[in-house]
């Protein structure tokens, strides 16, 4: 019955954690994401200096990973939200397709049934408006316009936007940006260089970090990264409040995880939880954990929770479980005995299958965290 099913809070996760939400609604329709809204590459970026505001990339991904595929309509929304214009399309072709989208006479917006077809069109319609002579939209997020349009026309709020696109695509949780404003994450290397902007922490390949990360802090502005203090929203606070179990999922480590436990307050508000509080590390290799081993990300993840508190707290408040499977992990022995000795009680349970392999299946994954409530 997941209309009862438990609250489980997702700190971030990213696009890492979209398979486990498609299986998660099958077990609960209760579970509370907040996720980070300091996004700065692709369609995002421009979006953001346009409009000096939060990404809004990952709430798209999430509010979608988590609907509800069986509603009629749905696989007509999942195609117009995913869409991105073309990157080698003329200027004024881009406009006309974005404005026939606004009218409705798009196939894409055509199939969708009303009254999401309205609004979509209205907040089309209000982006258009707003959007600056020299905006590109080449390669541009349909989905992210969408929402940005919303945001504009809500007197830049995005609670009441994603609450409205909840309830019309039967969204099974609930879904919020851990802050508001509009931030940017800053990465300080050991080497000394300090990267302004998520993308620069996340990039892969050629380009990607070749020192660890010393500490990441948030700044207002690019050019003068200066770190600034967020407080939690009064909001964010209620939602982990009413949390049976937090859960610090796999994903991108930095940019994700420890970005959405930036805020002053939520360390307190995780340390007053008396339920159970689980972080589960990548079972692949995460480029922005660079020269770290498993227990230094532990240690890590309880470094920045406190830091979050206002108070002394003990580790047990923070993090109590480390979910793994050993099995089919390169894991030392000592590396998880450093990890007991911190207090937090190393879980090894056998979380991939031959289906899942590289990555952990998602149904065993939610039943051990359904099973520690």
């Amino acid at each position: 019955m997941p209309e009862d099913g438990p609250r489980i809070l997702f700190f971030g996760g990213g696009t890492a954690l979209r398979e486990v939400c498609h299986r998660l609604i099958r077990y609960t329709h209760n579970s509370i994401h907040l996720l980070t809204p300091f996004d700065s590459g692709g369609s995002s970026a421009h979006l953001r200096k346009a409009f000096r505001m939060l990404a809004v990339g990952d709430l798209r991904n999430r509010l979608l990973a988590l609907a509800d595929h069986t509603v009629h309509g749905q696989p007509q929304i999942f195609d117009l939200f995913a869409y991105r214009l073309p990157l080698d399309a003329e200027r004024d072709d881009l406009h006309r397709t974005l404005e026939g989208m606004a009218r409705g006479n798009d196939p894409l917006v055509a199939a969708i049934h009303e009254p999401m077809r309205q609004i979509i069109r209205n907040h089309l319609r209000f982006f258009i408006q707003e959007m600056p002579d020299a905006f590109d939209l080449r390669g541009a997020n349909i989905g992210n316009l969408i929402l940005t349009g919303g945001y504009l026309n809500q007197n830049r709020r995005i609670d009441p936007v994603v609450f409205l696109f909840s309830k019309l695509v039967e969204v099974r949780g609930v879904v919020r940006p851990v802050a508001t404003s509009d931030l940017h994450l800053c990465a300080q290397l050991k080497d000394g260089q300090v990267l302004v902007g998520q993308h620069l922490l996340t990039r892969r390949g050629e380009g990607a970090i070749s020192s660890p990360v010393q500490r990441v802090f948030l700044t207002r502005k690019i050019r003068e990264p200066e770190p600034v203090t967020l407080k939690i929203r009064g909001k964010t606070h209620e939602l982990i409040q009413s949390a049976e179990a937090i859960c610090y999922p796999m994903g991108s480590f930095y940019s994700s995880l420890i970005a959405s436990l930036l805020p002053i307050g939520i360390g307190d508000a995780i340390a007053d939880m008396c339920v159970p509080k689980v972080y589960i590390p990548n079972g692949g290799v995460d480029v922005e954990q660079y020269g770290m081993t498993l227990s230094n990300s532990v240690k890590t993840l309880i470094r920045y929770l406190r830091s979050g508190c206002s108070r002394r707290v003990a580790t047990g408040d923070l993090l109590q479980f480390v979910l793994l499977d050993a099995r089919n992990g390169s894991y030392e022995a000592r590396e998880l005995d450093m990890i007991q000795e911190l207090g937090v009680e190393v879980v090894d349970v056998p979380m991939m299958t031959d289906d899942s392999a590289p990555y952990w299946d998602a149904h065993r994954l939610i039943e051990v965290l359904v099973s520690l409530v």
